[in-house]
């Protein structure tokens, strides 16, 4: 297993690599940058543009005379709405983001930081990279990590519960009841639980923002225990209402699929109870599909899936912060989120293939080609 886990690890080497070449490739023909945004807003009514520009020189430059160019200058440009903009505050823009290195430098030297986890400052926000995600990591990560908990805590037993049960009246209408939830998208729900719970028109029972409330570090241990949940319910709730319909549809199929194969009659035929059959033949076999989906679930729920439930409830976490990275073009920040993703995703990979040992002591990966 030792050697297995080390060819894994060897092998996050060239995807992340992959995976970070084809989005630097990617971003480099997109339309749009930081120094186009820059000169948007200087060429516009935002006359706090310059304050954006970081302590270096350009910053006074700007405000001095970065409009002092003339017509030649803008056919000149490569940058589109530069005219009247000085071909020096041009460069200047290019040295304080990087750019006036070629494309194939910026792509090695960010990879070399990254290897170090230095991801350097946010373009547009006088704070560090990794000081912004530790800011926005408490949210996603009570997002992610209890919206997976819960869904997977009920999903599974309901799921071995319709399976044995199949074709019973249990099974059809909560199946009826995880299709119509399934069929609800997440946001909708959400919007339905603020108008329902949260002082929209009915009840107010559960607060709209934040995670927890002004008075928290005020309150006792357990209040602040209390206090945090009470926030996270209806977000929860919305985010693992099509995770929940999804688990359990998946449990029931792959139980189904073991409890009519021979083995199974087998294990009877020799005197085994149902609950043996059950939790020890037919456990282990089933439960391999459902940890198969847990990675891509797991970081989909972690950041990706949680953008417009922080929209909602005004909760300002990672998914909202790569999205307001990528329409202000703050390519420090998209790669930095880019690079952490994706080792986080590859390490949960790694860890839900060691899982299948666990749960099924036959699989040997040792034996298998990575």
């Amino acid at each position: 297993m030792s050697s297995y886990i080390i060819r894994r690890v060897l092998l996050m080497i060239p995807t992340l690599f992959g995976i970070m070449l084809v989005s630097f490739a990617v971003v480099q023909f997109a339309p749009g940058g930081p120094i186009e945004r820059i000169i948007a807003q200087l060429s516009g009514a935002d006359t706090g543009a310059t304050s954006r520009i970081s302590g270096s020189p350009s910053g006074d430059f700007a405000a001095r005379g970065a409009l002092r160019g003339g017509p030649q200058d803008a056919v000149s440009s490569k940058y589109r709405g530069a005219q009247g903009l000085d071909p020096e505050f041009i460069k200047s823009l290019e040295k304080q983001y990087g750019f006036d290195k070629p494309a194939y430098e910026r792509f090695f030297l960010m990879l070399w930081n990254y290897a170090t986890f230095d991801f350097g400052k946010s373009y547009f926000r006088d704070v560090s990279v990794l000081q912004l995600i530790k800011e926005k990591l408490p949210v996603s990560m009570s997002l992610g990590i209890w919206m997976t908990l819960l869904s997977y805590l009920i999903s599974i037993p309901l799921g071995i519960r319709k399976a044995i049960s199949d074709g019973s009246r249990f099974d059809v209408w909560t199946s009826s009841v995880i299709i119509v939830g399934y069929a609800i998208p997440g946001f909708l729900f959400a919007i339905l639980l603020i108008i329902l719970f949260a002082g929209g028109s009915f009840w107010d029972v559960f607060p709209l923002r934040g995670l927890t409330s002004d008075n928290w570090a005020q309150l006792p241990w357990y209040g602040k225990i209390a206090d945090y949940f009470w926030h996270l319910t209806l977000p929860i709730v919305s985010m693992a209402l099509a995770a929940f319909a999804t688990t359990t549809l998946l449990t029931k199929n792959s139980f189904l699929d073991e409890i009519r194969k021979q083995y199974v009659l087998t294990a009877r035929a020799k005197g085994c109870s149902e609950r043996q059959v059950l939790y020890g033949h037919v456990f282990r076999n089933a439960m391999l599909i459902v940890i198969a989906g847990f990675a891509g679930s797991f970081i989909h729920a972690f950041f990706t899936g949680a953008l417009l439930i922080e929209t909602i409830f005004s909760l300002d976490g990672l998914g909202l912060l790569s999205f307001e990275s990528v329409l202000n073009r703050d390519y420090a920040v998209v790669f930095a989120n880019l690079y952490i993703f994706s080792l986080l995703g590859l390490a949960v990979n790694l860890i839900s293939d060691l899982t299948y040992t666990w749960v099924d002591p036959r699989i040997d990966f040792e034996t298998r080609e990575v």
